[in-house]
C-alpha cells in the first residue's frame, strides 16, 4: 500500500505578524546607543593598554591643594622580567596558566573543563589566564558578574593584540596581588626573604606563586601550613610541566625556609591618615590598584604635620609607656578632615584609634545635654536648683553623681553648670529636659548608639574620636551637621570622574541655640576647666569642652574655632588609670593648645557673628542678674521665649538710680511672697 505523499505548507501560507514602527525605533536607538558606548569603551581601554608598554602608573592620591601626596601602594617596586628569578617565571606559568604561551588570551580548554566542573559540583573553579587575570586587575573590580567576565575576556583579547607575552608576562608579575597589602613579586620578595626576586630559590620562588590563587587563604603570614602545603601543589605541576626534575622537586621540598615577620608601614609620616584614606579607597573599590588614577583628599600636609608633633610632644611630656593618643582636625562648615592622628606611633601601633576606637567620652558629652536644655527654652542664665538633692531612682537603686570639682552650690545658672563641669547639674538637667530629646540630638549628630541611662549626662555611652570631634562642628557651624569626609573625588586614567562625595550639611539646632551654645563653649575656655589653653597660648574666639571618665582612664579635650574643630584623646588601649588627676584639662588639652598654637595662621579665630533676632542685655558676671555700672558685665543673648532677668544685681554698688531700682525691686519681691504665701 502507498502511503499518501506528505507535503509541507508554504511559507507564504503562515501569516507573518507586522512589527510596528514605533518599536523598530526604539530598537534601532537602542542598538546604535549600545554599539556607540561599546565603542567609546572599547576605544578608551585600547588607548590605556596600548600605553602599558610604557609602563602602569600607580593610583596617586592628592591633598587638598591639588598636590600629589602619596600612592596606593607605597611598597610596590617594579622590575624588568629579567631580574625575576627563572624559577618563579616557570612556577607562576605551571600554576596559573601553562599554556599561556598558546593562546591568544582566553583558553577554550581551561574555560570548558572550569565549565563543566561547576556544572557537576557545587564548588567553582575558575578558568582565567594570566592575560584575564591582569586584565581585571588593571581595568577591573573583583565582582563576580557574567558582565564582567566578558568584559574580562575582551580586554584580555586587546591585551594580547597591543602587547607581547613578555610584556604581559612582566606586568602581571609586578601587578599581581599576594596578601599583607603587597603587590608584586619584587616587593613581596623583599618582604618575605629580605632579597630581590632574581636571588629566589626554587622552594621560595614556589611559596610565593602558590599564593597567587587566594592570597588570604595562602598567606604565609596568617596561614603559613596552609601557604607552604600549596607549594608543594606548585612543584608537583613544574615537575609535571618539565620545568623540574624530581629530584629538583624533593629538594625543594626539604628545603629550610625562614619568612620574615610582615613590618606594617614603609614610612611613619602621615601613616594614620594614608592608611585611613587607603582603607576609604579600598571599600569603594576592593583589592584594585588600577593605574594613573587620581583621588583627591581634604587633608592638608602641613596640618597633619602639626597633628603628629603635637601628640608626639604631648605624649612625651606625660611620660607613660604604651599610652597612647588620637587626634581629628575638621572644617566645620564641610566636614574635611584636615588631619588625623591615630595613635602615638604609626610604625609601631597602625591600628587607629581616632576612627575605630570607641571609648567613653566624659563631660565632652554634656554640650549635648545642654544644647537640648536651650531647644527646650531655656537660655544660658536659667538657674537649675537642688544640686546638692540630686539623686536619681536607678534599676540597681538609687544613683547619687559624684563631683570632686563640685563647689557645693545648691543652684546655678546652666552656664556657670558648663564651665564648671558640674556633674549633679548635667544628670538633673537631663531629669527636665527628658532622656529621649538628649538621646535623639546626639543620634543626630552622628553620636549613636548611646545608653538610655541616667549617667548619659556624664558620658557613660561610648564614642570615637572622629564621630565626637564631627558632632561638636554643629556649634561653629551655627547648628549644622556635617559629615566628614576624606576623599573628595575618584578620577580614572582619561580624567573622567568615577567617584564623587559630596559635602553633606543636615540642620539640627536654630542658629540662636548654637550661638548661645559657642558663648557657653567660649566661657568654658575663658574661666572655666579649659582655662590652661589661654596659657598654653591659645588666642582668639574658641570655645571648648574638656572630658575626663571615672578612675582617670579617659582624658578628652574637643574644641574650635571658626576654622577648624579638634577633638583630642588620650588613654591606655585597656582602659586603666593614666596616673591620679589625669583629667582631660592636664592630659588631653596641652595636645590640642599645643595644635591650635601651630596652626593659628592657616586656620585663623575669626569673631562668631551673633545671629540678628538675638536679644542682647549686659549681665552681671558674678550674679547673672542685671549689671549695674561697676559690675563685671558681659553680653549675654537670648532667643525669643527665653525668660530674660530683669532683677538687678545684688553684689554691686551701682549708681544711685539703679540702687533705688533695686529697692523698689526687693520691696515688691517681699510683697510678692507675702502674698503667695498668704493664698498657701
Amino acid at each position: 500500500m502507498r502511503l499518501p505523499k506528505l507535503t509541507l505548507p508554504s511559507l507564504r501560507q503562515w501569516p507573518v505578524p507586522a512589527i510596528p514602527r514605533r518599536v523598530k525605533i526604539v530598537f534601532g536607538v537602542a542598538a546604535v546607543v549600545i554599539a556607540v558606548v561599546a565603542g567609546a569603551w572599547t576605544v578608551r581601554h585600547a588607548w590605556a593598554i596600548y600605553r602599558l608598554n610604557r609602563g602602569v602608573g600607580d593610583t596617586v592620591f592628592y591633598d587638598a591643594a591639588g598636590r600629589p601626596w602619596f600612592r596606593l601602594d607605597e611598597q610596590r617596586r617594579d622590575v624588568p622580567l629579567d631580574e625575576i628569578s627563572t624559577y618563579f617565571k616557570d612556577a607562576v606559568i605551571a600554576i596559573e596558566d601553562h599554556r599561556f604561551y598558546l593562546h591568544p588570551g582566553i583558553d577554550p580548554i581551561a574555560l570548558t573543563r572550569a565549565a563543566f566542573y561547576n556544572l557537576r559540583s557545587d564548588g567553582t573553579q575558575g578558568g582565567s589566564t594570566i592575560t584575564q587575570q591582569l586584565a581585571r586587575t588593571l581595568f577591573l573590580s573583583n565582582t563576580k558578574t557574567y558582565f564582567r567576565k566578558l568584559q574580562e575576556a575582551v580586554l584580555a583579547a586587546m591585551l594580547e593584540i597591543f602587547l607581547s607575552k613578555r610584556e604581559i608576562l612582566e606586568l602581571y608579575m609586578n601587578r599581581v596581588y599576594l596578601s599583607g597589602g603587597i603587590y608584586g613579586v619584587e616587593t613581596m620578595s623583599r618582604k618575605m626573604f629580605n632579597k630581590p626576586a632574581s636571588d629566589l630559590t626554587l622552594g621560595e620562588a614556589a611559596l610565593i606563586a602558590g599564593i597567587i590563587r587566594a592570597p588570604a587563604l595562602y598567606s604565609p603570614w596568617t596561614h603559613p601550613d596552609a601557604a607552604r602545603r600549596r607549594s608543594f601543589v606548585v612543584l608537583q605541576r613544574m615537575r609535571e610541566e618539565k620545568k623540574i626534575t624530581a629530584a629538583q622537586e624533593q629538594a625543594a621540598r626539604a628545603e629550610r625556609i625562614r619568612v620574615r615577620p610582615l613590618s606594617s608601614v614603609s614610612s611613619a609620616r602621615h601613616g594614620y591618615a594614608k592608611e585611613f584614606l587607603r582603607q576609604q579607597f579600598r571599600d569603594i573599590y576592593g583589592g584594585d590598584n588600577p593605574p594613573d588614577w587620581k583621588v583627591h583628599t581634604t587633608f592638608v600636609p602641613e596640618i597633619q604635620d602639626a597633628a603628629e608633633i603635637a601628640v608626639r610632644d604631648g605624649l612625651k611630656r606625660i611620660g607613660r609607656r604604651d599610652l597612647q593618643a588620637a587626634l581629628v582636625a575638621i572644617d566645620p562648615h564641610s566636614g574635611n578632615i584636615l588631619a588625623m592622628v591615630g595613635g602615638s606611633d604609626f610604625r609601631a601601633t597602625p591600628f587607629n584609634r581616632a576612627v575605630r576606637s570607641r571609648r567613653q567620652p566624659g563631660s565632652a558629652f554634656k554640650p549635648f545635654v545642654y544644647a537640648a536644655a536651650l531647644e527646650s527654652g531655656l537660655s544660658p542664665v536659667s538657674t537649675l536648683s537642688g544640686l546638692r538633692q540630686v539623686a536619681v531612682q536607678a534599676a540597681e537603686g538609687v544613683w547619687i553623681p559624684r563631683d570632686e570639682r563640685a563647689s557645693g552650690r545648691d543652684s546655678m545658672t546652666l552656664r556657670e553648670a558648663l564651665l564648671e563641669s558640674n556633674n549633679a547639674a548635667a544628670v538633673l538637667l537631663q531629669q527636665q529636659v527628658g532622656t529621649r530629646p538628649v538621646l535623639r540630638l546626639a543620634d543626630d549628630l552622628g553620636v549613636t548608639d548611646q545608653p538610655d541611662v541616667p549617667s548619659l549626662a556624664l558620658g557613660s555611652g561610648l564614642v570615637s574620636p572622629i564621630d565626637l570631634t564631627a558632632a561638636y562642628a554643629v556649634f561653629p557651624n551655627m547648628g549644622y551637621r556635617v559629615r566628614p569626609r576624606g576623599i573628595v573625588s575618584v578620577e580614572n586614567a582619561s580624567g573622567s570622574t568615577v567617584h564623587r562625595v559630596h559635602i553633606e550639611r543636615e540642620k539640627i539646632l536654630s542658629d540662636q541655640v548654637a550661638f548661645q551654645m559657642i558663648t557657653m563653649l567660649e566661657d568654658v575656655v575663658s574661666r572655666g576647666t579649659g582655662a590652661a589653653a589661654r596659657a598654653l597660648g591659645v588666642r582668639g574666639p574658641v570655645g571648648g569642652k574638656t572630658g575626663t571618665t571615672s578612675e582617670n582612664r579617659d582624658a578628652w579635650f574637643v574644641g574650635f574655632n571658626a576654622s577648624v574643630v579638634v577633638g583630642v584623646w588620650v588613654g591606655y588601649d585597656q582602659p586603666q588609670k593614666i596616673f591620679d588627676g589625669a583629667s582631660g584639662a592636664r592630659v588631653a588639652l596641652p595636645i590640642w593648645a599645643d595644635f591650635m598654637r601651630r596652626t593659628a595662621r592657616r586656620l585663623p579665630a575669626a569673631a562668631f557673628e551673633p545671629p540678628d533676632d538675638l536679644r542682647r542685655e549686659q549681665i552681671c558676671l558674678l550674679s547673672y542678674r542685671r549689671a549695674l555700672d561697676g559690675c563685671p558685665a558681659y553680653t549675654e543673648y537670648f532667643k525669643d521665649g527665653d525668660s530674660v532677668p530683669t532683677q538687678l544685681c545684688p553684689l554691686h554698688p551701682g549708681s544711685l538710680q539703679q540702687r533705688a531700682e533695686r529697692a523698689l525691686q526687693g520691696l515688691f519681691g517681699a510683697i510678692g511672697r507675702r502674698i503667695r504665701g498668704i493664698f498657701k
